[in-house]
């Protein structure tokens, strides 16, 4: 049996601390803020409550796989909704398209759209299939050790699709702009513009059309509760406001960490926490990648968030609603190419009380609102309060109601509450992209190389970015320390 630290308690963390301590090990959580779930926390406030970070459930197959490696399912803990409409898009003034709940409803929609993109969208659903089922079953679950892991016969049949882009695909077929929006959504939960995203990638689309949008009873916070009572009844100790200040090696081996000021034994350590940060709580010479490799790299975008109550029932909108009426490419190039905040900003919001009466008093609406930025913006309370202002604006323009006047509080979380909270590099708020020269073994690696014993999960590392994926690193690095023990 080994003693094995973990730092953080977001999805990776509960993960792989279940699945180690499934293992026979004595597994201990040491986690900064005061509740558990790291950027999946949520917020309650007279009587509303919202999830912080992610509030999409997508690939419920990578949920229903994560619990039954341990006899169990997801309705042991929490109850799912899926979604009709899935999420409404808006393009301009009460012009938006609704993405309803099944392949063939969203086939009639493209059809109404643009003649004869129904057929267009199977042929291109079909592939997405194959793809997805590819990533579920041949790539996603491997520790990104070696290239080799990417060499099968199934994925040398589509290497092509790694050197062109979701963007070159779906515009191969679709000359629509507003269904080209929808089409490369998904992939921008990998953190990249679709023109930077390998074609492979339309698996995602799958997970959008094919399998569909849920909502946990209670919010996503909700999967992390059921995380943790699994982990804690396998033996999990959890301990929060507990700050890892340092990682400590002699011999090139782990020793231990020291949280608050007390220095902890451990015979591995493994960092759920920003991989960035993480090294930075080594000695120098025990580091991997330097400031300079971090500093080039494509990290996904930070967000400023609002979390809303309103004083009505918000009209004209679904659970999840995008706001997609101005300039894509403007945008992004604010984010990726030249960082700065962006003039007219996409949006996104979702009204979680809407499908759970949980989230908020009775004739009362809680929001939340999401703005993608760059990296390493200028954060202050001034830019929040007038980039809140420019999409209440915008928003109430596009949906026809008077929205302002019903706000009854409002909080912000940007850049510096992403860097407070989370060590986040740069503040961001997703992690590390997954483009071409970013995907599997060429991502920051599971166990450090010059560190025996320390070992590295989340969304930095493999396979990348987002809920399932998180849990699926969890997985694969506690995979790496049963090899080690």
């Amino acid at each position: 049996m080994k003693n094995i630290a973990i730092i953080g308690s977001g999805f990776s963390s509960l993960a792989a601390a279940s699945y180690l301590a499934k293992g026979g090990n004595s597994v201990t959580i040491y986690e900064k803020n005061q509740t558990v779930g790291g950027r999946a926390r949520q917020f309650r406030k007279n009587g509303f409550s919202f999830d912080m970070g992610p509030t999409w459930y997508w690939m419920p197959d990578v949920f229903e796989r994560f619990f039954s490696d341990f006899n169990k399912k997801p309705s042991d803990y929490y109850k799912l909704i899926k979604l009709n409409p899935a999420y409404s898009v808006y393009f301009g003034e009460r012009d938006y398209i609704t993405i309803e709940d099944s392949l063939e409803k969203i086939c009639a929609t493209f059809e109404r759209e643009e003649k004869g993109s129904s057929i267009k969208l199977k042929k291109f659903m079909e592939e997405a299939l194959d793809n997805y089922n590819i990533a579920i079953k041949d790539l996603v679950y491997r520790p990104g050790i070696s290239p080799l892991e990417l060499i099968t016969p199934v994925t040398m049949r589509k290497i092509g699709q790694f050197f062109s882009t979701i963007s070159k695909e779906v515009r191969k077929e679709f000359n629509n702009p507003r269904l080209i929006s929808i089409l490369e959504f998904p992939v921008l939960f990998l953190g990249a513009k679709p023109s930077d995203t390998p074609a492979f990638y339309s698996f995602m689309n799958y997970a959008d059309f094919g399998l569909g949008t849920f909502h946990p009873k209670d919010g996503m916070y909700s999967v992390i509760l059921a995380m943790k009572e699994l982990a804690e009844s396998l033996g999990v100790i959890i301990n929060t406001n507990a700050n890892v200040e340092q990682i400590h090696v002699k011999d090139k081996t782990v020793q231990g960490i020291t949280v608050n000021g007390k220095k902890i034994l451990a015979d591995i350590v493994l960092s759920g926490a920003d991989y960035h940060h993480s090294e930075t709580l080594l000695p120098e010479e025990s580091r991997q990648y330097s400031e300079a490799y971090w500093s080039k790299k494509t990290f996904a975008p930070s967000s400023l968030l609002f979390y809303v109550g309103f004083d009505k029932k918000i009209d004209n909108t679904e659970h999840h609603t995008l706001f997609f009426d101005v300039d894509f490419n403007a945008h992004a190039k604010d984010i990726y190419d030249e960082p700065a905040w962006p003039e007219n900003p996409l949006f996104y919001a979702s009204f979680p009380s809407k499908t759970d009466s949980s989230a908020a008093p009775q004739n009362k609406e809680a929001a939340i609102f999401l703005i993608p930025l760059a990296t390493g913006l200028e954060d202050t309370p001034q830019i929040r309060e007038e980039y809140f202002e420019k999409i209440m604006s915008r928003f109430e323009f596009l949906t026809k109601q008077e929205v302002k006047k019903y706000v009854i509080f409002k909080e912000s979380y940007c850049i510096n509450d992403f860097v407070e909270d989370y060590n986040s590099y740069k503040g961001n708020a997703y992690g590390l992209a997954n483009t071409l020269m970013q995907t599997a073994f060429l991502r920051p690696k599971l166990r450090s190389k010059k560190v025996k014993n320390l070992f590295f999960t989340g969304q930095l590392t493999v396979p990348g970015p987002g809920v399932p994926p998180s849990l699926i690193s969890g997985k694969l690095v506690a995979g790496l320390i049963e090899k080690e023990k």
